[in-house]
């Protein structure tokens, strides 16, 4: 991704950010159960996130007893999360650019980024986080994609709304199951300051009407980049087949990946 667009879709999830609340799935919990134990987190550990949102994988981090600094690069981001973490004295929620932050406070046993760490500059996030981090302290990154499964035949026909209201969208395009890593390892590689990566898959589903489609569409960068009459020739289209063709709902295949690697000494 080039450095303009990225910088330019990150901004874009702030500008709702109590949709982006409403509507975002959390995260599997068998993750939270496996990050602890791979990282060895547990009551009082430090943990740095990375592009909080609005706090969905904070809450499980601060249910642990862990001492959380949270930050996301969106003040309306950062002030949800605030809201939604406010029982929790262990956690501080920060407004900031990962790249422009700095501490003098000491290091931290763990660096956590879920569904962030691919907008962070990838000239500097590796080693930035590798900094921030203790000797042997764990870098955990969780991805989310949308693999093949659900309602299958309804996002195969979906793909042709895309391609008449987005001209950017590549033909043909086909959900798979597909669950590449080589990128992830190589680039804990080539920061050589990681051990060996470890991956834990986690697949589950969410069903949606059309309009809880449409909601979720809007918390995605690339649908609120969209002018805005392409969006809603889009969405009209989407509405059309959920509500007419698909009986009024669709279920979506889910596959969350936890990557974690420990820093070298």
């Amino acid at each position: 991704m080039a450095d303009t667009n990225r910088e330019m879709l990150r901004t874009t999830f702030g500008q709702d950010a109590e949709l982006y609340d409403q509507c975002r799935p959390t995260y599997p919990p068998q993750l939270f159960t496996d990050l602890a134990t791979l990282a060895g987190l547990g009551p009082h550990a430090r943990v740095l996130e990375i592009g909080c949102g609005t706090g969905q994988a904070t809450l499980p981090l601060a249910r642990m007893g862990c001492h959380v600094v949270a930050m996301d690069l969106s003040p309306d981001m950062a002030a949800v999360a605030r809201r939604n973490l406010a029982h929790f004295p262990n956690v501080s929620v920060v407004a900031t650019a990962f790249e422009d932050w700095q501490t003098s406070d000491g290091t931290f046993d763990a660096v956590l980024s879920a569904t962030a760490f691919h907008w962070l500059d990838p000239e500097v996030r590796m080693i930035k986080a590798a900094d921030f981090l203790r000797p042997g302290g764990a870098l955990g990154i969780v991805s989310t994609h949308h693999i093949a499964g659900g309602t299958n035949a309804f996002f195969a026909d979906a793909q042709r709304c895309y391609e008449r209201f987005d001209p950017t969208t590549p033909p043909g395009m086909r959900l798979t199951s597909d669950d590449q890593t080589v990128e992830e390892t190589a680039e804990f590689e080539r920061s050589a300051r990681f051990g060996s990566a470890e991956f834990r898959r986690y697949e589950w589903q969410q069903t949606y009407t059309a309009r809880e489609y449409l909601n979720l569409l809007m918390t995605y960068s690339g649908h609120r980049a969209m002018a805005p009459q392409a969006r809603a020739g889009l969405f009209e289209c989407i509405t059309h087949l959920i509500d007419d063709v698909y009986n009024g709902e669709v279920t979506k295949q889910y596959r969350t990946r936890l990557t974690i690697a420990h820093k070298t000494p």
